[in-house]
């Protein structure tokens, strides 16, 4: 392997980071980028193998890689196809209209926009959490500065409800998969997660006094969506189950819960030839599925040249504690399935309290700042008041929050360990 090799494959992983960073900038689609550089870092990697033996271990990581990779993109592509028949059919906007009263006061709808941003991230992804949320924030018609604060508290709490779930997050997904947390592990992390976002919620709501008006929005549902909308829950609790009692794989589980939707909707004439059931999955996110693999390609990549051997060095120096504290300051910064993907790869020696704490801050930690999370940069793109100036003036309410959560994940921890 030519000496000058594995500086090529770290400058690819810095231009792969480059253009996540100044997506808005470049104006080029981070997926196509790091699917290109990804995957040339694996064929410059099989290209100059200088002997059998390095070519074959090579042929090995990128086995490894492949499956790690299409384990993470059958499940998504499972939950997030029942997601998008659920949403294109009403049935979530419903939900959230009947649990909401026609007046209600400000301080209290905030509060509600975190929880109900929290619970339903915990089951969809945080794309489809954070739709949702800002069309319910759009349809009150605040002034500016009210819809800044309830954008804040629904970003914040779209990062958090996925840390507790592997539906919900892809970096809690990852690190569950990696088996270093189990799911019932995940669960515990929802008690000191949704206290961080009712204190966000409760530090913003502070100078709200008036009276919101909600506009209720009626659809007619048909009795095959109420019962794939039951497929789906049973398939999340079914998953959940299924790994703790037999050690079930989570993707086995949705594939299976996906295919029952697939048979009801036939069952119940929803799959025609004008209006196919297996439409759905082309309505899914597949940028970001596409993002996922090339930047698990590209981290993959620097895991053969042992680049990855520079991040155990900030936990040989620092308690894990502390280290993983500064991960989700990070993880503002720089987009946390890289950031998590690489810690794993360098095999970052932890106990099970110091894993959840990880979870957790590279979770909510990329909440901070508006370009940190999905969320956070879906939400910017449907409502004009919010950029990364008027979202930063709130960074001393969010960082407490983050902190107050993080702690609540230490005590925990200790408490199991």
């Amino acid at each position: 392997m030519p000496e000058i090799l594995p500086y090529l494959l770290i400058a690819l992983a810095i231009a792969g980071l480059l253009a996540v960073v100044l997506e808005e900038v470049i104006h080029i689609n981070k997926a196509q980028v790091v699917l290109f550089l990804g995957s040339l870092s694996w064929v410059l990697l099989f290209a100059f193998s200088s002997d059998e033996h390095t070519h074959e271990l090579v042929r090995e990581g990128l086995q490894e890689n492949i499956g790690e990779i299409a384990s993470l993109w059958l499940f998504l592509l499972s939950a997030m196809t029942f997601v998008a028949y659920l949403n294109k059919k009403g049935l979530i906007e419903s939900l959230i209209y009947k649990f909401l009263p026609k007046q209600i006061s400000e301080r209290k709808l905030l509060i509600l926009t975190g929880l109900f941003a929290f619970a339903f991230s915990s089951l969809a992804d945080n794309i489809t959490a954070t739709l949702i949320c800002v069309a319910l924030i759009l349809s009150l018609n605040l002034p500016a500065p009210k819809t800044l604060r309830f954008a804040t508290v629904a970003v914040f709490a779209v990062n958090s409800g996925g840390v507790s779930m592997i539906t919900g997050d892809v970096t809690t997904l990852m690190i569950f998969l990696a088996g270093k947390v189990s799911i019932t592990n995940l669960l515990l992390l929802s008690i000191p997660a949704v206290l961080a976002v009712l204190l966000l919620a409760v530090m913003l709501s502070w100078p709200l006094k008036d009276v919101a008006l909600i506009q209720h929005k009626e659809n007619d549902l048909a009795q095959v969506d109420m019962a794939i909308g039951l497929v789906f829950i049973v398939t999340i609790f079914a998953t959940m189950a299924g790994n703790v009692l037999f050690d079930i794989p989570p993707v086995l589980s949705f594939l299976s819960g996906l295919s029952v939707m697939f048979l009801l909707a036939r069952a119940y004439g929803e799959d025609t030839e004008n209006h196919p059931i297996m439409n759905y999955i082309r309505q899914i996110e597949f940028d970001t599925l596409l993002f996922f693999l090339g930047i698990l390609l590209l981290v993959g990549s620097l895991k053969e040249i042992h680049a990855l051997d520079s991040f155990v060095l900030v936990y040989e120096h620092l308690p894990a504690w502390m280290a993983n504290y500064l991960m989700g300051l990070l993880s503002s910064v720089i987009d946390n399935v890289p950031l998590t993907a690489a810690l794993l790869k360098a095999d970052v020696s932890m106990n099970l309290q110091e894993w959840m704490a990880l979870a957790y801050a590279v979770g909510v930690g990329g909440s901070l700042l508006i370009i940190g999370s999905a969320a956070g940069i879906v939400a910017m793109s449907k409502i004009n008041e919010l950029t990364f100036g008027s979202y930063i003036r709130y960074f001393f309410a969010l960082i407490v929050a983050y902190s107050v959560g993080y702690v609540g994940v230490l005590a925990i921890g200790q408490f199991i360990g």
